[in-house]
């Protein structure tokens, strides 16, 4: 039995880079779920939770951030395809260490959007750490990933 070599999709046969062409795959419902967190000082937490924070409300900053760059992914990440989305949300929940962010992107088109809510989620955290940065410079921001995805010719995966 021989196994095949995977291949990249986005390297041609000569290894250059190259954007996938999505043109004869069907328009389908996708949608993608990607989480991550971010561990905060309780001096962080505390601020956060009490209204406190003197540049605003950092969850809704936070949110507004990752509904915005899973609208902007294709600007950002060189090979992703501009998308219609059809939906976004970023939930953030509070958790011992800080808070846990969760994005879910939908739309109906020729490729999925794993990248535009692993962005969101990216992007969130990213704007809480910059929300609260002056009172705890030593946030982590860690586990981003995708944790379920529709739709397409590879169907459905969820993260076990």
């Amino acid at each position: 039995m021989s196994k095949t070599k995977p291949t990249l999709s986005h390297v041609d046969a000569k290894g250059r880079i190259r954007m996938v062409d999505v043109g004869g795959k069907a328009v389908t419902d996708r949608e993608a779920v990607a989480r991550g967190t971010i561990a905060m000082s309780a001096a962080a937490r505390r601020l956060i939770r009490a209204g406190a924070v003197k540049k605003g409300d950092p969850l809704q900053a936070a949110r507004l951030a990752g509904i915005m760059a899973a609208k902007k992914t294709s600007e950002l990440i060189p090979l992703c395809h501009p998308l219609v989305l059809s939906h976004i949300s970023v939930e953030l929940t509070a958790t011992r260490t800080g808070y846990a962010i969760e994005a879910r992107v939908r739309t109906s088109g020729q490729t999925g959007v794993e990248m535009e809510a692993l962005t969101a989620v990216s992007v969130a955290a990213l704007t809480l750490y910059d929300m609260v940065k002056a009172v705890d410079q030593t946030m982590t921001i860690s586990d981003i990933r995708l944790m379920e995805k529709k739709g397409g010719r590879s169907g459905h995966y969820q993260r076990r």
